[in-house]
């Protein structure tokens, strides 16, 4: 079972370039629209992170630890599927505390000025067997850019407790300038003390939000 669509293969191209109402041609499985519904990340069982080169030799790796998220999942009619996902600057965390407050400083993320992050889809679209891609809009230092991320559906599963869990992977790679981050320390030896590109990941579990009433 797969997270937005029971399709085992991505549409033709004369499919997705089609009107909107062909995408109810992709008619999910008797499965999944018992999945359609509001859902929550589950921040111990999740990772909201990202990593970037640093001195062109190693790979720097850090995490957002406060968040907030609204998912939703539409089963009968995947194209409506959405997330938003708020989250708190100050939270980052790269395991290094002089290394985290120069993150939070003027010269990356400004979190005192900037204290939120935010990403809110658009759009979703299969590109193969688990495989989907989510385009939205990434806010960070007040600038809005589209992204598109790539996601794969982990599984469906309700665990010893009761409560109906999906988990899912998602990746994208951006360039840091394009939001103001521009701090560019050189090496002696030529290059960036810092890569331009910054690779986000989102390792997420959800689980579904109790219906009011």
């Amino acid at each position: 079972m797969k997270l937005f669509t029971r399709n085992s293969s991505p549409r033709s191209t004369a499919a997705q370039d089609a009107p909107a109402a062909s995408d109810h041609t992709d008619q999910p499985g008797s499965g999944l629209p018992a999945l359609t519904g509001e859902w929550t990340i589950d921040a111990a069982h999740s990772r909201i992170g990202f990593s970037v080169r640093h001195a062109m030799v190693t790979t720097v790796r850090g995490a957002f630890t406060e968040y907030e998220s609204r998912l939703y999942f539409d089963g009968h009619n995947p194209a409506r599927s959405r997330a938003e996902i708020v989250l708190s600057t100050a939270s980052v965390d790269t395991g290094v505390e002089q290394r985290d407050a120069h993150l939070m400083s003027r010269d990356f993320l400004d979190a005192r000025a900037f204290p939120r992050i935010s990403f809110r889809s658009r759009e979703v679209r299969l590109a193969g067997q688990d495989v989907y891609r989510m385009a939205g809009d990434l806010t960070l230092r007040d600038t809005t850019r589209p992204v598109v991320l790539e996601l794969t559906y982990i599984g469906h599963v309700t665990d010893p407790f009761g409560d109906e869990r999906v988990g899912f992977d998602g990746t994208t790679t951006i360039n840091r300038s394009d939001w103001g981050l521009t701090y560019s320390a050189k090496l002696a030896q030529g290059g960036a003390m810092v890569s331009e590109k910054v690779r986000l990941q989102f390792d997420i579990a959800a689980i579904r939000t109790p219906s009011a009433g």
